[in-house]
């Protein structure tokens, strides 16, 4: 019996790691120069990509800095229509610019920002005019007003505020589902009116726990998907936060692969265990998005080695495609995704300060 259980142990280790090896490259191209830009306008670190119904493209940009070296506003909302041509800047100068994390559109092509530095949300009409506030940005006038603080323990958290949030999604009766964020570490849920409803979460490695989560997606059944970035996984929750189940991503890495910036992070058992925040391990959710139903997939980002996954809802990487570089089809720490349909994507690239539309080979 003992002898039984070894060999059946050993073949499902077998099994298990194996898959990953047969996970196919996914075949693509990049549009060259898919944006045009006017002579006199610039991005900066492309921190938000959104398309809409008419296939306008929304760039949320840390571009238009300004104020001092350190701590300077960097923030710039940038229309495009279907072929890339300018169209239009919104919120110039809005109160919440400081600095840009990302940009989505709903179901009724409103436009929705999350920036991490004013710790707010905004949701725009498809005019371009400030629709709803959440959040609100330290005062200039407060004494001691300053980048935030990552005190241990955390400070407990405050309805309807946030701390350097990071993401915005809904479901289908029009709740919004706010990750929150570099410091808070929770999910907060608000109702179509605005209205607070509740939150879930806390700093953590332990299920319904999160470490920076860094992007959120919702599917056409209502189930909500976190980037746990710093826990390297994706967690699944129902609509009022209930615990479902999470993803990891394991697919084998060239040991050449290089890294975008910097060092190449500690990988190896030889090199030790990879422990604590493990934002730059292979698989780390930096951006996750899902395609429109009825056939819904997945797509995550990572930071190291610069690649995108394509995955089932239940979280069988279905292909992989990319590495780090500065060249069309590498990518330069990816930090969101739009995604239209199966086989066109839109990234966000920080360090490359870009966006590329990506055109792929449909799955056989």
């Amino acid at each position: 019996m003992r002898s039984s259980l070894i060999l059946f142990f050993l073949s499902v280790t077998s099994f298990l790691f194996a898959q990953p090896s047969r996970v196919p490259e996914i075949q693509y191209q990049s549009v060259p120069d898919f944006l045009k830009l006017p002579p006199d306008l610039y991005l900066g670190e492309v921190a938000g990509v959104a398309v809409n119904s008419k296939r306008h493209v929304f760039v949320f940009s840390r571009g238009n800095s300004t104020g001092p070296a350190y701590g300077a506003s960097a923030a710039q909302l940038l229309e495009f229509d279907a072929d890339g041509r300018f169209l239009r800047e919104i919120g110039h100068n809005l109160y919440a610019w400081s600095f840009a994390h990302t940009v989505k559109v709903d179901k009724e092509d409103n436009l929705w920002v999350t920036d991490k530095g004013s710790d707010m949300v905004i949701k725009f009409n498809r005019e371009g005019r400030v629709a709803m506030v959440f959040g609100r940005k330290q005062e200039a006038s407060d004494e001691g007003t300053a980048p935030l603080k990552h005190p241990k323990p955390p400070l407990p958290p405050v309805d309807g505020m946030f701390r350097q949030v990071t993401d915005v999604a809904w479901d289908a009766a029009g709740n919004t589902y706010i990750s929150d964020g570099y410091i808070n570490s929770r999910i907060a849920k608000v109702d179509k009116n605005g209205n607070w409803l509740k939150s879930w979460g806390e700093a953590g490695d332990q299920p319904g726990q999160f470490s920076t989560p860094h992007s959120i997606a919702l599917d056409a059944a209502g189930n909500v998907y976190v980037a746990d970035r710093g826990n390297r996984r994706i967690q699944v929750f129902d609509g009022d936060g209930k615990f479902l189940r999470q993803i990891t991503i394991d697919v084998p890495v060239d040991p050449n692969a290089r890294p975008a910036i910097g060092n190449k992070p500690n990988l190896s058992a030889s090199d030790g265990p990879v422990t604590g925040n493990q934002t730059m391990a292979p698989g780390a959710p930096w951006a996750i998005c899902i395609t429109p139903p009825p056939n819904q997939v997945m797509y995550s980002s990572d930071g190291y080695p610069g690649r995108i996954y394509k995955l089932t809802l239940d979280g069988k990487v279905l292909g992989v495609l990319g590495e780090s570089g500065k060249q069309l089809k590498q990518f330069g720490w990816i930090h969101e995704i739009a995604c239209p349909s199966e086989n066109e994507i839109y990234v966000g690239e920080l360090l490359n300060w870009r966006v590329q539309k990506l055109i792929l080979e449909p799955s056989h």
